[in-house]
């Protein structure tokens, strides 16, 4: 089956893409994601709420899968302590860089595979405004549930009470559970590992991350099963939204542009040489007694007897 081509590259125009524009458009589009999750933490019990019907759901349809798994990472600290160094860390790393190479290597689908990632990251704000969940690791003990961010916090960076830097849990939002967006960037960047790296290494790199990213949060008990599930969905919404995304931008970019354009009116004498202020001549015409300068024998070349004998003509 033929590859469909990332959504935004194929009519496209080229446009001439530079870092200095393109940095400040994503630590914008970041910082906003960072800031809508603060402003978005819901009533504590009501997150708590939808925690609880998401595991009732899952258990309903067989599919809980957190709770093997949390027992797995909290057993074996050799599991759970990169995992947690998992969590933490790379979904701040691994997708920059991705962004990044595409933009120095594969500068033809970056426009594409940008407006994909922010469309659907915006559209994860959307859903933790909407549903604030409250994650497997806050709920009650009496659920089965053990936070690994908290039991193996002194060997990382974070604090107990969430995975930012100790003394900063206040400043991030735990209940931003629905969707996962750890999940949801972890498939995009191994959607583009696949497609675009060119290599098997790339490719397996392109499959294992976001699978593991996907065990990983939920062995560390910050995201159910559907959680994962949704922040794929998302990021399919996002991938169908990046076309229509891309040509309102080239609209509104065509109409910024035609606003920003000077309108010149066109001259109607054009092509008149001016003598002076309001006074204009045709070709080759002069005003009449014009003087001319002198040339060999008193006389224009190509000017008329009579003007070189007005020019010549001696004076009494």
């Amino acid at each position: 089956m033929p590859q469909a081509e990332t959504p935004g590259t194929g009519a496209s125009p080229p446009l001439l893409l530079r870092w200095w524009t393109e940095l400040p458009l994503i630590l914008v589009v970041y910082a906003s994601y960072s800031a809508g999750r603060l402003l978005a933490r819901g009533d504590v019990s009501t997150a708590v709420d939808h925690g609880l019907a998401i595991l009732r759901i899952e258990q309903a349809l067989r599919l809980n899968a957190e709770h093997p798994l949390n027992r797995l990472f909290t057993r074996e600290a050799w599991l759970g302590i990169p995992a947690d160094f998992w969590y933490a860390s790379l979904h701040y790393l691994v997708t920059p860089v991705v962004l990044v190479w595409l933009y120095r290597r594969r500068a033809a689908v970056y426009r594409a595979a940008r407006t994909w990632l922010m469309t659907s990251t915006l559209i994860g704000l959307i859903g933790f405004t909407l549903l604030p969940t409250c994650p497997p690791r806050l709920l009650d003990a009496t659920h089965g549930f053990v936070d690994t961010m908290a039991q193996y916090s002194s060997y990382g960076w974070w604090g107990g009470e969430a995975s930012a830097p100790r003394g900063l849990g206040g400043m991030t939002n735990q209940y931003a559970a629905m969707p996962s967006l750890h999940v949801g960037w972890a498939l995009w960047c191994g959607v583009m590992l696949w497609r675009h790296g060119g290599t098997r290494t790339a490719k397996t790199v392109g499959v294992l991350y976001p699978l593991l990213t996907a065990v990983i949060v939920m062995g560390t008990a910050n995201h159910y099963f559907l959680d994962a599930v949704a922040g794929c969905a998302v990021m399919g919404v996002g991938y169908l939204l990046t076309r229509p995304v891309m040509r309102a931008q080239q609209v509104l970019r065509a109409r910024l542009r035609a606003r920003s354009t000077p309108v010149t009116v066109p001259s109607t004498a054009a092509g008149s040489p001016v003598v002076s202020g309001g006074c204009q001549t045709s070709t080759g015409e002069r005003i009449p007694r014009q003087r001319v300068a002198d040339h060999e024998q008193g006389a224009e070349p190509g000017a008329s007897p009579a003007d070189a004998g007005d020019a010549a003509a001696p004076t009494r």
